[in-house]
């Protein structure tokens, strides 16, 4: 049986303004993390060497991309969505094969955490 969650913040920040920040997170959140020239970010995560490339649209407010790291590959939905001054960003994540169920409720845990500094770095850093 496919699983999925969605999890979903708050940030005081324009959405346009957010996602060109979501777009330049990666360096502030891994401090080794490298953009290439086709557009794949690499950095080491908790499981090695990772790879992150966003499959942006702008003006509908999408951020979906993929995720590979040494024990699974995610493709993962991501909006931002408009909400006054503030955004809602909202990803869903889907269980991948190559992970249990235990694996994947670390995961979905993990990525709460990275949603919550994601939320600080995006509020305090302009």
């Amino acid at each position: 049986m496919l699983r999925s969650r969605t999890i979903s913040i708050t940030v005081k920040k324009k959405t346009g303004d957010a996602f060109d920040a979501i777009l330049n997170l990666p360096p502030k959140m891994m401090d080794d993390a490298k953009i290439n020239d086709d557009g794949w970010w690499t950095f080491t995560g908790p499981r090695g060497k990772s790879f992150l490339k966003f499959n942006e649209y702008k003006p509908h407010g999408i951020l979906d991309h993929q995720f590979i790291d040494e024990e699974s590959t995610w493709n993962v939905p991501m909006r931002v969505i408009s909400s006054g001054d503030n955004s809602e960003i909202l990803i869903t994540l889907n269980k991948p094969a190559e992970l249990n169920d235990e694996q994947f409720d670390q995961r979905i845990s993990e990525m709460g955490d990275m949603m919550i500094v994601m939320k600080n770095i995006l509020e305090f850093d302009s």
